[in-house]
């Protein structure tokens, strides 16, 4: 993502989020704050390993399908933390 405010970053983490919590199917422990937290999380992070990689310059951050991505990876890791605790 390139340079966006944080209230860009957050609406963005909440639509990666969502698409990822459809993409997954089943029962999710978190609601709408944790949705948005993955959100931004999955493309924080996706942003990072993009820069590992060299698929990013400096100064880029991750598109949005990187963030879905992440957002989705971060939601099964949600989930499968969640269930242990169970």
């Amino acid at each position: 993502m390139e340079h966006y405010g944080i209230i860009a970053w957050i609406v963005i983490g909440g639509i990666a989020g969502a698409i990822a919590k459809l993409l997954m199917p089943g029962k999710d422990p978190g609601g709408c704050i944790i949705t948005i937290l993955l959100g931004i999380a999955g493309a924080l992070i996706a942003g990072w390993l993009g820069h590992v990689i060299g698929w990013y310059k400096t100064g880029e951050g991750a598109g949005f399908i990187a963030a879905i991505v992440g957002a989705f990876i971060l939601l099964l890791i949600y989930r499968l933390v969640a269930s242990r605790r169970r």
